[in-house]
């Protein structure tokens, strides 16, 4: 075999490579980005911060019974302190396409008990076009073993 050849095979081999890293990492940075909405939907929540909970819930502003749940969770689930998610198990994980489902959170705050609630959690895209996440709503707490 020429070295030229050779040359162009190592080159191809590294190109396939670095397209195929890419896609993996893209693919597996929505599992990141699903957790750090939540995180962040959960501590409006922690902070009763309603309209900052509705900004982070697609569509939830417009339905009644999505944005009563939420006033009566920032209400009720107002709780000072650094937030730490403690479980979280989703429908949607590892999706290679677009797929909706529940994922079912427990979360706290320091001196109090946990909270376990449950995230409608929209994927759209696939993993060679990317994922997109949304949250589109947010259950009220559940009892500690409870499932979505």
């Amino acid at each position: 075999m020429s070295r030229r050849l050779r040359l162009l095979l190592l080159a191809a081999g590294v190109l396939a490579f670095l397209a195929i890293s890419f896609l993996l990492a893209r693919y597996l940075t929505t599992e990141n980005v699903e957790r750090d909405d939540i995180f962040s939907l959960l501590r409006a929540e922690a902070r009763g911060d309603v309209h900052g909970m509705l900004a982070q819930l697609d569509g939830c502003a417009r339905r009644p019974s999505c944005a009563s749940t939420v006033v009566t969770d920032a209400r009720g689930l107002r709780r000072p302190g650094d937030l730490k998610i403690l479980a979280l198990s989703s429908a949607t994980a590892y999706s290679l396409t677009s797929s909706t489902g529940l994922t079912r959170v427990a979360w706290k705050v320091p001196g109090r008990f946990p909270v376990v609630q449950c995230v409608l959690v929209d994927r759209q895209g696939s993993f060679l076009t990317g994922l997109s996440v949304t949250l589109r709503a947010l259950g009220p707490p559940l009892a500690g073993t409870a499932t979505c």
